[in-house]
């Protein structure tokens, strides 16, 4: 029996990022943009909001950049506030270290398993899943795995040191690739 399950993101992840008001460390970034042009030079920031003051952030995406050098659709994308954008550059190595941020996805994705209810599994038989990632979400594979099958993540664990859980990758710590397990009962 084969099923895919996808890692999908639900809305926009917390920037965790000091804030110079009130010393709190998170931002809610609602995908917003601001574009500033001085004659031939062209800012963008994506704004972000404290979760504890309101106070506004700037996270720079474009920095003294000449505008001839800036794709149209960019910018029309940057003018339109479009949400898919903020969330493709939010989740941009390069933007996450010139900001001198980090992205906390903590009730911001959802796990899609395909099937409304739980799929009845008869004894012996292996499940082999496939899990794909819509975004780049870091996630524990005990808890989707967990959560995938409702079971509580010591009795994943379990199944894991018994050898009933497989894969060809590291299902302890964090993953924000796709792979693949095999579930044995």
């Amino acid at each position: 029996m084969s099923q895919t399950w996808v890692v999908v993101p639900t809305c926009l992840p917390i920037v965790l990022r000091r804030c110079p008001r009130c010393a709190s460390g998170r931002f809610r970034a609602n995908g917003k943009f601001r574009v500033n042009a001085n004659h031939k030079l062209l800012d963008a920031w994506l704004l972000a909001l404290c979760t504890e003051c309101g106070d506004t952030t700037k996270l720079t995406v474009l920095e003294r950049m000449n505008v001839r050098s800036v794709q149209p659709e960019l910018l029309n994308l940057l003018h339109d506030n479009d949400s898919g954008l903020a969330a493709e550059l939010l989740q941009d190595p390069v933007i996450q270290r010139r900001n001198r941020i980090a992205l906390d996805w903590d009730n911001a994705w959802r796990l899609d398993s395909g099937a409304p209810d739980r799929p009845h599994q008869p004894e012996g038989e292996a499940i082999e899943v496939s899990v794909r990632f819509a975004a780049r979400i870091p996630v524990r594979p005990v808890r989707l795995i967990a959560e995938g099958f409702g079971l509580s993540r010591a009795e994943v664990e379990r199944l894991l040191v018994e050898g009933n859980l497989v894969s060809t990758v590291r299902l302890s710590g964090k993953l924000s690739g796709d792979f693949t397990f095999t579930l044995k009962r």
